[in-house]
């Protein structure tokens, strides 16, 4: 067995686990079926993540990952708000419909952490991290098109993860990806409604030197001819 760090080996062994839950479900991804998968022995999988809790942690922080990579790049510059939103959200949809299996996880990983109390950190980091991916692809949206929210990016961070849940779960359930991208089309545009121009900035000019008066200020005539003297 080729020696790895620690780094790579974890990589190694949460694509492991992605692969055998993405394929058999959630409960077949026990320590021994990750460990077969990577070629591994049960005591590297030991070595690398504490507990199965700490792995599904790993794997669902991936899949978070995955989603948020996704429709991030290349984002055209100087297009108007409703142009850089569609982009980000073909983006998105791009990487989500092309994991169906990982997707899939995520919801069980969700379900099966909150049936399980020692698990259940598991789906609080998995929609933190969300909602911290989507507030940072609505700072981006800002910067590049050059407006602000009516609403706070945290507000209305959770409601794109809602939508995009809601979207993708339908989906996965009936197949229709004409459908979920023509509500994230419509919901676009609502985001689109949402944006304000940013507001100008305004110059900052140099104070000028005490000694020097401003440009149009009266002169002080004690103080020429105590000069010219």
């Amino acid at each position: 067995m080729n020696r790895l760090p620690v780094a790579e080996r974890r990589e190694q062994l949460i694509e492991a686990a992605l692969t055998v839950a993405s394929r058999d479900g959630i409960d077949a991804a026990t320590v021994r079926a990750v460990a077969a998968q990577a070629g591994v022995s049960l005591g590297v999988v030991h070595y690398c993540f504490q507990d199965k809790a700490e792995l599904m942690r790993a794997m669902a922080h991936a899949i978070t990952g995955q989603n948020a990579a996704s429709g991030l790049t290349d984002l055209p510059e100087d297009a108007d708000a409703g142009t850089v939103i569609e982009v980000v959200l073909g983006g998105l949809w791009e990487g989500i419909s092309a994991h169906r299996g990982a997707q899939l996880l995520s919801y069980e990983l969700t379900t099966s952490s909150l049936r399980h109390g020692d698990l259940a950190q598991v789906a609080k980091e998995q929609y933190t991290g969300s909602w911290a991916a989507a507030e940072q692809a609505l700072e981006l949206i800002e910067r590049t098109a050059g407006i602000t929210w009516a609403l706070p990016r945290t507000e209305l961070a959770r409601v794109v993860v809602a939508l995009v849940d809601g979207y993708t779960l339908a989906w996965l359930v009936d197949g229709d990806d004409a459908a979920a991208r023509e509500g994230l089309h419509g919901f676009g545009g609502y985001l689109a409604s949402l944006t304000r121009p940013a507001p100008a900035a305004v110059p900052v000019h140099p104070a000028a030197p005490a000694d020097v008066p401003a440009p149009g200020a009266a002169l002080d005539p004690a103080a020429v001819t105590a000069a010219d003297a």
